[in-house]
């Protein structure tokens, strides 16, 4: 019993080292004014974890660096959802 303890004791530390930093660009096509940059990267920084957004409104893209421990894509696009922009993540192999 005390091995188990020492072991989930030793898992809680340690867990906080596997978390990453991690980088999604999201596809916001309904962002086309230049006030609309201003609430996506409103909404995505109210979401725990969110380290930097980087908006591309040529491309109607929003780059975000995130903790992965505290936060995931689905969290990042449901956020741009809640805020009346829909978006997605864009699959792109070079990146």
């Amino acid at each position: 019993m005390k091995r188990l303890f020492a072991l989930l004791a030793l898992a809680a530390i340690v867990a906080p080292v596997w978390a990453a930093n991690q980088t999604v660009t999201l596809s916001v096509p309904g962002m086309t004014c230049a006030a609309c940059p201003i609430t996506v990267r409103k909404a995505l920084s109210k979401v725990d974890g969110v380290r930097k957004t980087a908006v591309i409104l040529a491309k109607h893209e929003v780059v975000v660096h995130y903790d992965d421990a505290k936060t995931n894509v689905a969290a990042l696009t449901a956020a741009t959802d809640n805020a009346g922009y829909p978006s997605t993540p864009v699959k792109n192999a070079s990146r």
